[in-house]
């Protein structure tokens, strides 16, 4: 998922469920000099949601342990 944030940064969005964030994207993209702060974006943003998705995970495993 990593090297479509960098390929196709909108498309990373997109599958992610992201849609508008995805189109605002792609017009960033459509320029040249637009791609490499798009690429960034989408990459901050899948590792961002990643660790969101490992903290919830964390938060729920110390509310089962301790009950």
């Amino acid at each position: 998922m990593t090297l479509l944030a960098i390929l196709l940064p909108w498309l990373s969005f997109i599958l992610r469920g992201r849609i508008l964030t995805g189109i605002l994207c792609l017009l960033l993209q459509i320029t040249i000099i637009g791609w490499i702060p798009a690429a960034i974006w989408a990459v901050v943003s899948l590792s961002e949601a990643r660790e969101n998705r490992r903290n919830r995970k964390l938060i729920q495993a110390i509310k089962n342990s301790n009950r």
